[in-house]
C-alpha cells in the first residue's frame, strides 16, 4: 500500500478537497458505492452520484470550511472531531461533528457522522 491510500492520507485528501471546494477531488477519494449516513444508521447518500449532489449543495456556501480538532486512526477506520463553519438556513455559524471514516481499496467506503452543538454567528 502506498502512503497516498492509507487510510488517514486519504481522508485528509478528502478534508483538503472539502475546504477547497474541488468537488472532483472530493469526489476520487469516494468510493464508487459509498455511503454517508447520520450515526448510526440514517441514509444521507448512497453511491458516488449522491455524494457528489450532496457534496455540491454543500460546496455553495461561501463560508465553508472544516477545522479538524482531533483525528484517530485504527485499522481502516479514521475518526475525525471537526469543527464545520456553515451557512444555515437561520444564518451562518459553525457545527461540531465527528465523522467515522471507512476506507478500503484506497476509499472512502463508508462514512458515519455525528452532529454536535450548532451555534449562530452573533449579528454585528
Amino acid at each position: 500500500m502506498n502512503d497516498n491510500n492509507k487510510p488517514e492520507a486519504v481522508v485528509q485528501q478528502q478534508l483538503d478537497a472539502y475546504n477547497a471546494r474541488d468537488i472532483e477531488a472530493f469526489m476520487a477519494t469516494y468510493a464508487e458505492d459509498a455511503q454517508q449516513f447520520e450515526h448510526p444508521s440514517k441514509l444521507l447518500a448512497s453511491g458516488a452520484a449522491q455524494v457528489r449532489e450532496r457534496s455540491l449543495i454543500r460546496f455553495q456556501e461561501p463560508n465553508l470550511h472544516a477545522k479538524l480538532v482531533k483525528r484517530m486512526v485504527m485499522g481502516n477506520k479514521v475518526i475525525d472531531q471537526e469543527v464545520v463553519r456553515r451557512t444555515f438556513p437561520e444564518g451562518t455559524g459553525k457545527i461540531e461533528l465527528v465523522a467515522i471514516y471507512e476506507v478500503q481499496n484506497g476509499r472512502i467506503a463508508k462514512a458515519w457522522f455525528m452532529f454536535g452543538p450548532k451555534t449562530l454567528d452573533a449579528e454585528s
